[in-house]
């Protein structure tokens, strides 16, 4: 049997495991982007279409990707040629959820804060079904690492106490590389249902 992985017992110890990990992952993430940026970026595509059920109508949130993260604009492209209704994220203050907005191709975005770009604000608001999340490190029972500002986390835990939400689905994009073997997590930290790298398409158990 492998050694038992221990989680943070404080939320300091927390704070700095997840510190320490995102050094490490920023790294990877990096090296990975370097290594085939565009192949992946099709190979995603690829197998997040053949794998999840996206019907005519439904309502998917995605990202406008920066620096490493994994470009998911030729997804975007096809879940909207699908029929789905895009979105992409808004931020709308320190501590809050995140809201959305309606995207298609061709839309100008606006600049926000952390660098990100994002539909105006005539753009229509939109209720995502399925949440496609960026990450810096995730691990194969659906834990996932963030920047450290919890956006997604209070933004899942919202969508999945609505009396719909036991149907939202989050799934997490990004590089292989990006798979650890543990991820620490606390109480508040939501889940993953399915992982979609380059290499594969796997839902969460």
């Amino acid at each position: 049997m492998g050694a038992a992985i221990l989680q943070p017992s404080t939320a300091d110890d927390l704070r700095d495991a997840k510190r320490a990990l995102r050094a490490v992952a920023r790294e990877r993430r990096r090296a990975a982007a370097s290594a085939g940026a565009l192949a992946a970026a099709g190979a995603v595509c690829d197998r997040f279409c053949a794998a999840i059920p996206v019907p005519a109508g439904t309502a998917v949130s995605a990202y406008w990707p920066l620096a490493e993260e994994l470009d998911v604009r030729a997804l975007l492209a096809a879940l909207d040629s699908a029929g789905a209704i895009v979105a992409l994220p808004v931020i709308a203050g320190r501590d809050q959820a995140l809201a959305f907005r309606r995207w298609r191709p061709g839309l100008a975005l606006v600049g926000a804060v952390f660098g990100t770009y994002e539909p105006p604000r005539d753009a229509p608001a939109v209720v995502p079904s399925i949440v496609i999340v960026p990450l810096l490190a995730f691990d194969r029972v659906g834990h996932r690492l963030g920047y450290g500002a919890g956006f997604y986390d209070r933004t899942l835990r919202e969508l999945r106490a609505q009396p719909s939400g036991a149907r939202v689905l989050a799934v997490g994009v990004g590089f292989a590389a990006q798979e650890v073997a543990h991820v620490p997590h606390g109480l508040g930290d939501e889940r993953l249902d399915w992982i979609v790298t380059e290499q594969a398409a796997r839902r969460v158990e």
